[in-house]
């Protein structure tokens, strides 16, 4: 007989647990939406969230929903896993109002909303925003990424040239994607920006929040000019 071995649970990282602990300790947080939280942990956020902090409700959003995402969320009756790009006016309006939105990996992906279009978005229907980003360092100001020219560029991600979906990237750039209504160059599966905790926190506080917690959380892989950064910012 052939034995079947069951997947082992994806791995979290604990600077983003420790924020999730954090803000629903120090904020009393009852609600939550875990933007984009599937890939490559399968909701693993959103399921810690649920399960350690009795009475949480919650919402999940990405556009590509797994087999594994959606048998696990049948346990919890209190989670609504939404289908869609959470850069949708509509998305948005059916995540609705939450106290916090979880923002992991994410920001420096968004362009058709670009990610300060993405947090006015937000802002107007949470009280708290827990980010965990891969931080521009390479100067004081937030960059296009794709301005920085082919070869600058594939210096500043963790992605080779020859590798979906960056294989001739530069060369598509005005082409219209196969299966989104957008340009490739608008793509958010490709990093798209630099952003520096100046300016992060520029837009933030501009929307009445302010910065409760930071911790800079090491290097991203091999890049230079990236660093992990944790943010925890309420109104």
């Amino acid at each position: 007989m052939r034995l079947f071995r069951r997947r082992p649970p994806p791995t979290l990282l604990q600077d983003k647990l420790d924020l999730i602990d954090f803000a629903f300790s120090r904020f009393n947080l009852h609600s939550f939406a875990d933007l984009g939280g599937v890939w490559r942990v399968e909701g693993g956020y959103t399921f810690y969230t649920l399960e350690k902090y009795d009475g949480s409700v919650g919402a999940i959003v990405d556009t590509f929903l797994t087999d594994a995402l959606h048998n696990r969320a049948r346990k919890f009756a209190q989670l609504r896993v939404i289908r869609g790009n959470f850069g949708d006016k509509m998305i948005a309006r059916e995540v609705g109002d939450v106290d916090a939105i979880f923002l992991f990996d994410v920001l420096l992906h968004q362009v058709a909303p670009d990610w300060p279009r993405i947090l006015e978005m937000y802002a107007r229907q949470t009280k708290c925003f827990i980010i965990y980003n891969q931080q521009w360092i390479g100067s004081e100001r937030t960059v296009r990424l794709l301005e920085l020219g082919e070869e600058e560029y594939f210096r500043n991600v963790p992605h080779e040239r020859t590798e979906k979906p960056y294989d001739n990237l530069f060369q598509k750039l005005e082409l219209k994607h196969p299966d989104r209504d957008m340009l490739w160059r608008d793509d958010y599966s490709i990093w798209q920006w630099g952003i520096t905790d100046t300016d992060l926190r520029a837009k933030i506080e501009s929307l009445d929040f302010r910065l409760q917690f930071v911790k800079n959380c090491g290097r991203f892989g091999n890049l230079a000019n990236f660093e992990n950064h944790a943010f925890v910012f309420s109104k």
